[in-house]
């Protein structure tokens, strides 16, 4: 027994080697007195045999520690008691083992960092590398070897140092408190890692509980981690010992990036699919494609939601594709506006990155680029990882399970014929269209070979002219701007092919030749075919043009002749784009009205025509409206009965005056015109005229529309609310007024301010004469810059107002030079005297074309309309003064409503509470 300072105490303490020396509590245990764990000899005691016991470790201990793993500050030995911290009234947990404990501790006020005194000890051992001493300093047993790890191990911990299972490796304690691994004894102290260049990584206690920046999860395992202090910098030691560790620098985003499997942060490989963070929708979209993010993938360092797949990430920010040799595609944000963009490979749209070609207006989907490069280059092992949902499989019914997929994006033939194909409907694929040609060296282009490419330029195939918007490849020499279709490219052409609607056979033309179509009237220079007999020449696709068809832009049939004869020298227009018909080749023509077509025009809307199978079958003519009564020595009717009046109408002149307007299209009344002397009814003879039922080009459904009145509707074409005559679609019940359906007659119109035949326009994007408004469908003068809105086309000539006891003409400039402000002597509001506006020339009075007509210009007051909630009929009226509240809706009916017809019932409710159309 040796003496010793007291470390503290207030006796002398002795140093006991032999265990039999100890003295025992009650319990038959002694304990440490400041680590508070059985002691053992050697150890030191209390000469006065108090009870104090120090193991000779913890006597020896520091009272200042300088621990590697925390060297931001050192580590006081303390009582636990004397620390000032609501807690430690009752214990401490140590921040390494998370075991609980109230006697002496290793304490960091700055960090707030409490460790046991074994803890603290075998830590900075395992620091020294002095394994030498954990079985004295922290372990009840040495590190020993077992062969049977797994049946030892089921109940213990993981590695306190890497977190995985110890049943994986032979070296472990069996003291559940520090199990640990050999390989983890031998963790080296610092680490440099790519993800943080700026200082190295020191191994330290996990302390602050910051979040890994590989795995971002904040857990609190105890043990250690790698750490930067004055970067706030921490990774797990399983998330820093992966392999690879890889740092790229993204282009368009502002934070750095590590490639992981599944987890996000500064790029770190990341195998576990649970560690993706997903979105309030439970899903995680990768920001550049915009598709679910699945590992492998990036994420950013800075957590701020920002997730790449693993090939997004690595896509080539120039990619030179084989499909598109003309420029590079550049991966840039979407381009537009609006964000969006549409595909031109796939035609869907997007908004996130794409790769484009600015020069050539392209653009592609990340996905749609790769998967077509790797088609390219025939990677296909690569495509069920770029673009496909599922890899290419067999399938031996093909015509059950692709019932509802749509073409081969590369021949365009149904996939059903094939065996080979792709279950996600974005890529279908046959077996041999994967195959298919880089180049090709074509009988029809001998100058250059042809190179697979994409289609573009929409230029017309050379073999079948035909111009498409689809998706897909086609094969194409870009400095000639020669292309053809794939389809087209593999047809072997028939030398001699009969045709359906000529008396000859057409023979193929084994030379290339500049020609003009007899059939269409459009160039060719490949494929023409020829009859010999009649000196025509056609394209190989117009052979089977219909002979005769039934057009929706023309009441009668049409017959398809290769020339037509004209006895006087009138240029024939074509009554869709106005532009001249060459009589000299092929187009197709009515006999009856002299109404002619370019066959391209005709043919172009698969829906607006229909093929007459049968030529020999009668044409029967649409059902007139009138029966004609008795008519004048010139064959004019002069008095009609019409089926929507109960009257005779008479052909005019009207002793009344014109003040009335039709009753049909609600424009003023112009001669010639029929009227009733029975009641106040009038109607153009253009109006009178109209059939039954009529088709028109401007409607969607095939189905003809009915000659409809007294119903209360809004235009589908000017959007104005009527209750006159107007054709209504039996199938989708919509309605088109007679004002746009008379303008809207195809051929040239003829309109009071203008001094040359107006054509409308279907797709014109220009200012409109009338009213300054941007046009986007128009009547256009092909002499001058003439351009007026559907509606402003069918605004009446002439107009009443309370503002004047005269008559109010519509006038298109005002030249009076006396005032250099223009106002409306209605709303008092500005004018621009450079459009239209009604004027009387008597009282110089001017005003707005909206002021004058007001809300409701051609709905017709006092007329009847039967509503189903109320037994009487309904009169359209427009209340003035003391306006009654709705029976409807309980509101002031202060504009156009509905009132009951017969006096004594008072009901009277809101247009648009009986008629609910939306404006």
């Amino acid at each position: 027994m040796e003496g010793s300072n007291n470390y503290g105490h207030q006796h002398p303490l002795l140093l006991i080697l032999n265990e039999d020396q100890l003295i025992y509590n009650q319990s038959g245990v002694t304990h440490c007195s400041r680590c508070g764990e059985k002691v053992s000899a050697p150890c030191f005691c209390c000469v006065d045999h108090c009870g104090f016991y120090l193991h000779k470790v913890c006597a020896e201990a520091p009272l200042e520690l300088n621990h590697p793993f925390h060297h931001d500050h050192p580590l006081l030995l303390m009582d636990s008691h004397l620390i000032t911290k609501p807690n430690y009234s009752s214990g401490y947990i140590c921040n390494f083992c998370d075991e609980e404990d109230n006697k002496f501790v290793y304490h960091c006020s700055c960090c707030e960092l409490d460790l046991h005194i074994k803890c603290a000890m075998f830590t900075f051992n395992i620091a020294e590398n002095n394994l030498k001493e954990l079985d004295h300093v922290t372990l009840q047993h040495p590190l020993i070897s077992t062969e049977n790890g797994d049946e030892q191990l089921e109940d213990d911990s993981k590695c306190f140092g890497c977190r995985e299972p110890l049943a994986k490796y032979t070296h472990f304690s069996p003291d559940c408190g520090f199990n640990l691994h050999e390989k983890c004894a031998e963790l080296p102290f610092e680490l440099n890692l790519v993800c943080h260049r700026e200082h190295p990584l020191v191994l330290q206690f996990y302390s602050e509980r910051i979040s890994c920046e590989i795995c971002c999860r904040r857990t609190r395992p105890r043990g250690f981690v790698y750490g930067c202090s004055p970067c706030k910098f921490v990774v797990h030691i399983e998330c820093a010992s992966q392999s690879p560790l890889q740092v790229i620098k993204s282009t368009n985003h502002e934070h750095p990036f590590t490639l992981f499997n599944g987890h996000q942060h500064p790029l770190f490989l990341m195998l576990n699919q649970e560690q993706l963070m997903d979105n309030q929708r439970g899903v995680t979209d990768c920001s550049r494609c915009g598709e679910k993010v699945s590992a492998p993938c990036f994420c950013c360092a800075e957590h701020c939601g920002f997730y790449i797949h693993k090939v997004c990430a690595k896509a080539p920010l120039e990619l030179n594709h084989p499909f598109h040799l003309n420029h590079p595609l550049l991966m840039q944000n979407a381009p537009y506006s609006s964000g969006m963009y549409i595909c031109n490979f796939c035609n869907k749209s997007g908004h996130k990155s794409v790769y484009r070609c600015s020069s050539c207006e392209l653009d592609f989907h990340i996905k749609c680029a790769l998967f077509t490069f790797n088609i390219a280059e025939n990677n296909l092992k690569q495509l069920e990882h770029v673009a496909l949902q599922h890899p290419l499989i067999p399938s031996e019914n093909g015509d059950e399970k692709l019932k509802d997929v749509f073409n081969c994006f590369g021949c365009r033939e149904p996939l059903a014929n094939y065996t080979r194909f792709s279950p996600c409907r974005g890529f279908n694929l046959h077996e041999k269209c994967t195959e298919i040609p880089f180049k090709l060296n074509h009988v029809w282009h001998r100058k250059h070979p042809l190179v697979l490419q994409f289609n573009s330029e929409r230029l017309s195939c050379k073999i079948c002219c035909q111009v498409t918007m689809r998706r897909g490849f086609v094969y194409g020499c870009s400095p000639c701007k020669f292309v053809v279709h794939i389809e087209c490219a593999s047809q072997s052409p028939l030398k001699v092919i009969k045709s359906t609607n000529h008396e000859h056979p057409f023979t193929l033309l084994l030379r290339q030749v500049p020609f003009t179509c007899d059939g269409c009237g459009t160039e060719g220079n490949h494929v023409a075919y020829s009859c010999g007999a009649c000196n025509i020449i056609i394209h190989k696709n117009c052979i089977s043009l219909p002979r005769i068809i039934k057009s929706k832009w023309h009441d009668h049939r049409l017959l398809h002749t290769y020339f037509h004869h004209i006895e006087d020298f009138r240029v024939l227009n074509c009554l869709i784009c106005h532009d001249e018909v060459n009589t000299e080749h092929g187009s197709y023509y009515c006999s009856k009205c002299n109404g002619i077509f370019h066959v391209k025009c005709a043919l172009k809307d698969k829906d607006s025509y229909e093929i007459v199978e049968n030529e020999d079958e009668i044409e029967m003519p649409n059902e007139s409206s009138i029966i004609v009564i008795e008519s004048n020595d010139a064959g004019e009717a002069t008095k009609i009965k019409h089926f929507k009046h109960m009257h005779n109408l008479m052909l005019g002149p009207f002793v009344g005056g014109y003040e009335n307007s039709c009753d049909g299209c609600m424009l003023p009344i112009s001669d010639p015109f029929y009227y009733c002397s029975e009641c106040v009814f009038s109607l153009h003879k253009a109006c009178a005229e109209l059939p039954k039922m009529k088709n028109v080009w401007h409607h969607d459904c095939k189905e003809p529309l009915a000659l409809i009145s007294d119903k209360g509707f809004m235009c589908e074409q000017c959007w104005e609310i009527s209750n006159a005559f107007a054709y209504e679609c039996c199938g989708c019940e919509r309605k088109i007024c007679l004002r746009c359906v008379i303008a809207l007659i195809p051929g040239a119109r003829t309109c009071l301010k203008h001094e040359h035949p107006l054509f409308y326009y279907t797709k014109h994007n220009g200012k409109c004469n009338a009213c300054g408004g941007t046009t986007h469908g128009a009547f256009c003068c092909k002499d001058c810059d003439f351009v007026l809105h559907l509606r402003c086309f069918s605004l009446p000539i002439t107009a009443r107002h309370k503002c004047d006891e005269h008559l109010l003409s519509l006038t298109h400039h005002d030249d009076n030079s006396y005032s250099e402000h223009h106002y409306c002597d209605i709303c008092e509001g500005s004018r621009d005297p450079n459009y239209w506006f009604y004027n009387c020339a008597t009282c110089d009075t001017s005003a707005h074309v909206y002021c004058v007509l007001g809300n409701y210009p051609f709905l017709k007051l006092r007329s009847i309309y039967e509503e189903n909630d109320h037994p009487h009929p309904l009169t359209f009226v427009k209340k003035k003064y003391y306006y009654p509240d709705c029976d409807k809706c309980g509101k002031p009916c202060e504009d156009v409503a509905l009132e009951c017809s017969k006096p004594e019932c008072k009901y009277i409710v809101h247009r648009y509470c009986v008629i609910p159309i939306c404006l």
